[in-house]
């Protein structure tokens, strides 16, 4: 009973670590096309304020769904986990899309999309080496 939230919160680090450090190349580019410092301030403020307010939730929700459904059917593989832990992170750029907020939802191109799945992948095997082969 202890075991599945910690794990849950543990994965959700890794993922998230990653995510950071794998979008500050996009994140430079997107800043090296901006003309003058006032133009980079104001792109930093709008990420920071678009991931704040949609990350967090879109991202939770996915995930959660993946564990619980692995938890409740007693799905031992670890292909369900990498493979569901990689499948939603996938949907974040879809599901910013059909948010109510999707006017400050981030445009998100295609490696974006491989970060958040290399992510999701690297968060499912963390819980299924953790929670997921021994419950």
């Amino acid at each position: 009973m202890i075991v599945v939230p910690l794990a849950f919160l543990m994965s959700g680090l890794l993922a998230t670590a990653i995510v950071i450090s794998l979008a500050l190349e996009q994140l430079t580019r997107t800043l090296h096309t901006a003309a003058d410092d006032s133009e980079i301030i104001a792109l930093i403020v709008e990420l920071l304020s678009r991931t704040a307010t949609l990350l967090p939730a879109l991202t939770l929700i996915p995930a959660l769904a993946v564990v619980i459904i692995g938890e409740v059917a007693r799905i031992r593989s670890a292909l369900y986990y990498i493979v569901g832990g990689g499948a939603a992170l996938a949907t974040i750029p879809l599901l910013a899309q059909l948010s109510p907020l999707s006017e400050a939802a981030p445009t998100l191109d295609q490696a974006l999309w491989h970060v958040f799945a290399t992510a999701g992948f690297a968060g499912g095997a963390l819980y299924w080496l953790i929670a997921g082969r021994n419950a």
